[in-house]
C-alpha cells in the first residue's frame, strides 16, 4: 500500500494527522496477522470495531437506519471457500474500504466514543418528555472494548489533524476540534462500463478537545477529499453550535458556492440548471449516446447528422 504523505512512518500520531494510507494498512496487517489462526485474528479485530456501533443497527428511536458491515470470518470463509486468509487479501478495510460499509449516524457514533474516551449512548432525538421518564436504553452507558489508557494518544492525533494535519486550515479560532478526513472511491456503471467517479468527501469530528460538546459526521457524494467539503461543513456546523454564530466567513462563502452540479452533468446529454444561482453551469467531457428512432421495421438505429 503506497505511502502518499511522504513520512513513510509508522508512528499512530503523525500517521494519524497526516492520514498515512500506509500506515493503517501496516496496523491492520500486524492485527491480523497477531495470531496463527486468521480467521480468529479477523474476528477479534470485528469485536473491537462493533464495540463502537460499527456493523449493526443502533437501536435510535428514528424510523430509519442501516445497520452497515462488518466483515468476520463467516463471511470471508464462504469467500475464500474456507482457505486460509492473508493480511494482504483484505488490507483494504484497514482505510475503511473493502467490504466495510457504515452509515454517517454510526461514523458520528464512533466520534462519541472516541471524545467519551471509551463508550457511547444510544443515539436519539428526542432529549426529554414533559411528565415521562425517558426510555432507559437512551441513558445507558454503552462501552467498546479498547482500554481508555488507548484514547489518550488518539485524541491527540485528532487533534493534530486540525493543528498540523491535513484539516490545518479548517481550524475555529478558540476551538480545540479533533478530527479526520477520509475518501470514499466512488464507482458507478454508465453506458455498460465500469466508471470511477470523483471520490466521496467524507470528514468527522467532536469538539472541543477536553469536555466535549458534539459529534458529528459528513459525507459529501462526489465530493472529493475529505478537507475540501464535509470539512468545511463540519467545522461550521460545529462552531455554529457551539458558539451560536459562525466567524469563518471565508469558509462559509466557499462552501455556499461550491457547485458539484458539473460533475453530475459530465454523464447526462442536457446539462442541469444549478437551483441556487438559476444559470447553466459549465460541463466537462461530457459522456452522451446517440439517440435512437425507429424506422418502419421498428429497428433502432442512431441518428446520423447530415454533412
Amino acid at each position: 500500500m503506497k505511502c502518499h504523505c511522504g513520512l513513510h512512518t509508522l508512528q499512530l500520531n503523525n500517521g494519524t494527522y497526516k492520514s498515512c494510507n500506509s500506515y493503517f494498512g501496516n496496523t491492520y496487517k500486524r492485527t491480523i496477522e497477531k495470531y496463527k489462526d486468521s480467521y480468529y485474528s479477523v474476528d477479534n479485530w470485528a469485536n473491537h470495531v462493533k464495540s463502537f456501533g460499527l456493523g449493526q443497527f443502533l437501536g435510535t428511536d428514528m424510523p430509519i437506519g442501516s445497520k452497515g458491515l462488518v466483515p468476520d470470518s463467516k463471511m470471508y470463509k464462504r469467500m475464500y471457500n474456507g482457505a486460509k486468509i492473508r493480511s494482504s487479501y483484505i488490507i483494504s478495510n484497514s482505510i475503511g474500504q473493502g467490504e466495510v460499509s457504515t452509515s454517517t449516524l454510526q461514523l458520528a457514533n464512533m466520534m462519541a466514543v472516541v471524545a467519551n474516551k471509551g463508550y457511547y449512548y444510544t443515539p436519539h432525538i428526542v432529549k426529554k418528555i414533559k411528565g415521562e421518564v425517558l426510555d432507559k436504553k437512551f441513558t445507558t452507558k454503552h462501552y467498546s472494548t479498547i482500554d481508555k489508557q488507548y484514547f489518550e494518544p488518539m485524541i491527540q492525533g485528532l487533534a493534530d489533524v486540525y493543528n498540523v494535519g491535513t484539516a490545518w486550515n479548517l481550524k475555529v479560532e478558540g476551538l480545540e476540534l479533533c478530527g479526520k478526513t477520509g475518501t470514499a472511491e466512488n464507482f458507478a456503471k454508465i453506458n455498460g462500463k465500469r466508471t470511477q467517479l470523483e471520490d466521496h468527501s467524507i470528514f468527522v469530528a467532536f469538539a472541543p478537545k477536553n469536555n466535549p460538546k458534539i459529534a458529528i459526521a459528513v459525507m459529501v457524494e462526489n465530493g472529493g477529499f475529505g478537507a475540501t467539503i464535509a470539512g468545511p461543513i463540519a467545522s461550521l456546523m460545529i462552531e455554529k453550535y457551539i458558539k451560536r454564530k459562525i466567524t469563518r466567513k471565508d469558509l462559509e462563502t466557499r462552501i455556499l458556492a461550491k457547485d458539484l452540479q458539473p460533475e453530475y452533468n459530465r454523464f447526462i446529454s442536457n446539462p442541469v440548471k444549478d437551483t441556487l444561482i438559476n444559470t447553466k453551469v459549465s460541463t466537462p467531457d461530457k459522456v452522451v449516446e446517440k439517440p435512437t428512432v425507429k424506422d418502419t421495421t421498428g429497428i433502432n438505429k442512431s441518428i446520423t447528422p447530415k454533412p
